[in-house]
């Protein structure tokens, strides 16, 4: 399969986003047990390992293929938005392999519009999509 070559307004758009991101500052969390590893918020070493071997099977699925950027991050917010108001848990965010919304998508999860909503992201087992696909999980 080959890519699609990116349009100039894509491009421009890449460009802009670049431009505004600001840096991000990883904070140190001290939590009360330091062997307990939470990654990241509300996943639980059990539950990663689920996660990880393929066992849960997401709640709510979103296909980003022939999204552009700027559609896919409209898409991705009102997705999570409608999602945790209807209690779901676990979805699955399927980027595709390679290209610039498997480069994005995991940027703009930890930007404050979507943080709020979100208590974990991991890579997809290979049965839900692999390296082109991400485990969200939703906070309660």
């Amino acid at each position: 399969m080959r890519k699609r070559p990116a349009s100039e307004e894509e491009k421009i758009l890449f460009r802009q986003t670049v431009e505004q991101a600001a840096p991000v500052i990883a904070a140190r969390i001290r939590t009360k047990n330091p062997s307990a590893n939470s990654g990241g918020g509300g996943l639980d070493g059990s539950m990663r390992k689920k996660l990880q071997q393929g066992g849960i099977r997401p709640a709510a699925r979103l296909d980003l293929h022939g999204f552009t950027q700027e559609t896919a991050h409209r898409a991705l917010k009102t997705f999570f938005q409608q999602s945790h108001k209807s209690g779901v848990r676990l979805t699955l965010v399927i980027t595709g392999k390679g290209g610039v919304l498997n480069q994005m998508v995991p940027r703009w999860l930890k930007q404050p519009g979507f943080a709020g909503l979100i208590a974990g992201i991991e890579p997809a087992h290979v049965r839900h999509g692999g390296a082109g696909a991400l485990y969200v999980y939703l906070r309660k």
